[in-house]
């Protein structure tokens, strides 16, 4: 880059329009010396005059840019694993059904001995209507509690969508997930089961839950956790080692 702040153009145009300037000043020549014909010189006017000047104005502008972009050459901006972008804090607070149900499957642990016990005929028999709200609790529990939880005041930690999973994979992350609270020692989850036109997996989630000693409470979410598509579920809070 040349050192002027203009570039070879910018720099040629202004010689140019001096060199106009120059010879409407040396139209007529000193006396004696013979005269030649000269060709009419048209004077720039006051508009291509601005239009010059803006135009080496922005010329200079952009060769700032130029040295900016020259200076911050091999620069890269540094990730600031500090903070946690949206979509990855939604992808870790929502695992994958899949991935939950293959886990559970490979395991054979604890969330195996959970789905062990549940019973999927029993839970078909009590079919559930797509728009209905779902409720349950033990009695045990305090009405106050159960009154929280309905009205979403609650929070969850972990949540699944079992969206398009067949009764088995539903199952099996269903467990999975609980048993995965179980071990972070987190009492509330969401389960994102959808509604169908014939809600069979809602139908299933409403029956297997029933079912679990682990589970103290659960209710449809409200709006802003997916409404009646998915269930807010109270689990029992993990005895510590020794009592």
């Amino acid at each position: 880059m040349s050192n002027s702040l203009f570039s070879k153009e910018m720099q040629d145009q202004l010689k140019e329009l001096k060199g106009q300037l120059s010879k409407g000043r040396d139209t007529t020549s000193p006396e004696g010396e013979d005269q030649k014909p000269t060709e009419p010189v048209s004077l720039p006017t006051q508009k291509q005059v601005n239009k010059t000047v803006k135009q080496m104005n922005s010329e200079h502008v952009d060769d700032d840019k130029v040295l900016f972009m020259q200076a911050m050459h091999g620069v890269n901006q540094l990730d600031n694993k500090n903070v946690r972008s949206p979509a990855n804090a939604a992808k870790a607070g929502k695992p994958d059904a899949t991935t939950l149900s293959k886990r559970a499957a490979a395991q054979g642990s604890e969330a195996s001995d959970l789905g062990a016990g549940l019973s999927d005929m029993q839970a078909l028999l009590n079919p559930v209507a797509a728009e209905a709200f779902l409720s349950y609790k033990q009695p045990t529990l305090q009405n106050k509690i159960f009154d929280q939880l309905k009205k979403g005041k609650l929070r969850w930690y972990d949540a699944v969508d079992i969206h398009g999973c067949t009764i088995e994979e539903a199952r099996d992350a269903m467990t999975q997930l609980l048993s995965q609270a179980k071990q972070k020692n987190e009492t509330m989850v969401k389960i994102v089961h959808g509604k169908g036109s014939e809600a069979i997996l809602k139908t299933c989630v409403n029956g297997w839950l029933r079912q679990l000693p682990e589970v103290l409470a659960f209710c449809s979410a409200p709006p802003k956790d997916g409404g009646n598509g998915a269930v807010l579920v109270l689990l029992k809070k993990p005895k510590a080692d020794g009592e």
